[in-house]
C-alpha cells in the first residue's frame, strides 16, 4: 500500500527524484540556501522513517534530525529485544538516509532543554515532532511505588543499555515474577527473564545485565491480562517463542481458555493462529518428545487471563519490599476486539518478589509552546499537522499513542510527509523565504556549551561497540554512560 502511495505522487514532477549516493565525509548534508529545510526532533524510527520519505519525495528538500542522546536509533537500539537481531537491520537503511548528502544528524541535543521549539521554527521552514513515548503509564494501585516494581520500559532500557536506566538493578532473587500486560514487550521480558545465559550471551544485551541474569533465581514467570486468549496484544511468533523456550515449559488455567474454542471459528486468521496456538499449549496432551522435554525443564512460564492489579502487597519483614500482588478476576462483557473486563468481586493473591508492569508507554510535553493532549498522552493532530500551529508536526507515537510495530511506523511517517507536501505544495506552509537551518542553531548551541554529535562521530562510538563486544564473542557491547559516547565521539 505504501509504494503505490509513491507511484502515484512520483507521476508529479515535482516529487520526482532519485535518491544521492554517497556522503560529504563528515555525514553532513550540503545544505542549498534555497529549497525547504526541514526539522526533525527525534532519531528513532519515526525521525529516520520522515526523513528518509522526505528526502525521497522532494530533491530540494533538506532534513536535520535532531536527538536528545549522542546515539541514534531510539527503540531499535533500546527497545528491541536483543535476541531479535533480524528486528534491527531496519538500521541499515536508517544510516543510508544519515549519510545522504541532503540530511543531517545532531544527537546530543535535547529540545525543551537546549532549545526551544519557537527556536527551531525561527530557523526551519517546518518542524516534525517524532521524539517517542518516554513516559509509563502508571497502574494506579495502591504499593506500585515498592521496591520490586519496576515498568517494563525501565527494565527493557535496564538491559538493552539506555543510560537512564543503567542504576536500575532489579533484585531477581526471587522465586516468581509477575508481568501485568501481554504485548509483545512483556513476552520479551518474560523471555529474557527465562532464557539460558549462553543463548543471551551471544546478543548484544548489556555486560551488567548479563551478570545479574546469571545470578538469577527466577524460575516462574506469571503474564497478566485484564480481558481473555481471544484479546491477548502479544503476536503468534512471540507466543512461539516461550512454547519453544529451552529449559521451560508451560503452565496454564483450564478454565480461561472455557468457550474459545467454539469462538475459533469466528476469529480473524492472525487471531485465530495465535488462539490455536495458545489452545494446543494449554489443553492438549504434548507428545511423547515434548511430554520429555517438559519433564526435565527447570522453569516455568504461564499466561493468566481475566485478571487485573488492585494492590502490590508489601513484605510484613520488609515493608519497603514486594512480596506478592493482588489480582481482581473479571469476566467479560461483548466479544472480540471490543469486549470489556468487568469485575467480579473475586480477588485472588500471588506470591512473588518482582513485578514488572507492561501496561504501555506514553508520550511527554517538552515543550509548553506545543499543544499537548495529557489524558491521551498524544500532541493533537489532522494528518501529522499539529492543530493550531502552522509548520509544525508531528509522527510515530507522539502522532497516534504507542501502537503498532516499527513498519506501522514507516506508514505512519509516510503519512505525515504527504501532509507536508501537499500544506508545500498548495503554498499552505510558506517555504519561499529563506530560513537558516542548521547554521542559526548551531551557533545558538556553541553558544550554551552544547556539543553535538555528528552521524560521522556515532559511527565513531558504532566502531567502539564492535570492537569490545567481538572481544567477547558477542556483535556489540554498548557504551552505558552519556559521558562514556561524549568521550568516544570526541576522539
Amino acid at each position: 500500500m505504501l509504494f503505490s502511495g509513491l507511484k502515484v505522487w512520483t507521476s508529479r514532477s515535482l516529487w520526482i527524484h532519485r535518491l544521492h549516493e554517497g556522503t560529504n565525509g563528515g555525514g553532513k548534508a550540503r545544505h542549498s540556501s534555497r529549497g525547504p529545510k526541514v526539522c526533525v526532533v527525534g532519531g528513532g524510527p519515526a525521525g529516520f522513517y520522515t526523513a528518509q520519505h522526505l528526502i525521497k519525495a522532494r530533491p530540494d528538500v533538506t532534513v536535520d534530525i535532531y536527538e536528545r542522546l549522542p546515539v541514534p536509533f531510539g527503540l531499535v537500539r533500546f527497545g528491541v529485544a536483543p535476541d531479535h537481531p533480524e528486528v534491527k537491520n531496519v538500521i541499515n537503511a536508517f544510516t543510508q538516509t544519515a549519510r545522504h548528502e541532503r540530511c543531517s544528524f545532531y544527537g546530543n541535543v535535547n529540545v525543551g532543554k537546549d532549545l526551544s521549539v519557537a527556536e527551531l521554527q525561527e530557523a526551519y521552514h517546518a518542524v516534525v515532532l517524532s521524539y517517542g513515548a518516554e513516559g509509563n503509564r502508571r497502574m494506579g494501585v495502591p504499593g506500585e511505588d515498592l521496591a520490586g516494581v519496576h515498568s517494563a520500559k525501565d527494565f527493557v532500557g535496564w538491559y538493552n543499555g539506555l543510560p537512564s536506566c543503567g542504576e536500575l538493578g532489579p533484585d531477581l532473587s526471587c522465586e516468581t515474577a509477575v508481568i501485568l500486560g501481554q504485548g509483545n514487550v512483556a513476552l520479551d521480558v518474560a523471555r529474557v527473564l527465562l532464557s539460558p545465559v549462553d543463548l543471551l550471551k551471544k546478543t548484544d544485551i548489556t555486560q551488567p545485565a548479563l551478570e545479574v541474569l546469571e545470578e538469577s533465581r527466577v524460575r516462574r514467570v506469571l503474564i497478566v491480562g485484564r480481558r481473555g486468549p481471544t484479546q491477548i496484544a502479544g503476536t503468534v511468533k512471540e507466543v512461539r517463542e516461550m512454547v519453544n523456550l529451552p529449559n521451560t515449559r508451560p503452565d496454564m488455567l483450564a478454565s480461561d481458555f472455557e468457550g474459545v474454542k467454539e469462538a475459533l471459528k469466528d476469529l480473524p486468521r492472525p487471531r485465530k493462529r495465535l488462539t490455536e496456538l495458545m489452545l494446543k499449549t494449554a489443553m492438549e496432551t504434548p507428545g511423547e518428545k515434548e511430554h520429555e522435554r517438559r519433564e526435565k525443564a527447570s522453569r516455568v512460564w504461564g499466561l493468566r487471563f481475566y485478571r487485573s492489579p488492585v494492590e502490590i502487597l508489601a513484605d510484613p519483614e520488609r515493608s519497603s519490599r514486594t512480596a506478592g500482588i493482588r489480582l481482581a478476576v473479571n469476566k467479560l462483557e461483548g466479544s472480540g476486539e471490543e469486549a470489556r473486563a468487568v469485575l467480579t468481586g473475586e480477588m485472588e493473591d500471588v506470591s512473588c518478589g518482582l513485578i514488572i508492569s507492561s501496561i504501555g508507554y506514553k508520550s511527554l510535553s517538552i515543550d509548553p509552546s506545543v499543544p499537548f493532549d495529557s489524558h491521551r498522552a498524544i500532541v493533537p493532530n489532522n494528518m501529522g499537522r499539529i492543530r493550531e500551529a502552522p509548520g509544525l508536526y508531528c509522527s510515530g507515537w507522539l502522532k497516534t499513542g504507542p501502537t503498532g510495530v516499527i513498519a506501522t511506523t514507516l506508514n505512519n511517517s509516510f503519512d505525515t510527509v504527504r501532509s507536508m507536501l501537499e500544506d508545500m505544495d498548495s503554498g499552505t506552509l510558506n517555504t519561499s523565504a529563506a530560513k537558516p537551518g542548521s547554521q542559526s542553531i548551531n551557533a545558538l548551541l556553541e553558544n550554551r556549551g552544547v556539543k553535538p554529535v555528528t552521524f560521522s562521530e556515532w559511527e565513531k562510538i558504532d566502531s567502539e561497540e564492535v570492537r569490545r563486544g567481538a572481544a567477547i564473542g558477542k556483535p556489540r557491547e554498548k557504551l552505558l554512560t552519556v559521558a562514556e559516547m561524549l568521550q568516544v565521539a570526541g576522539k
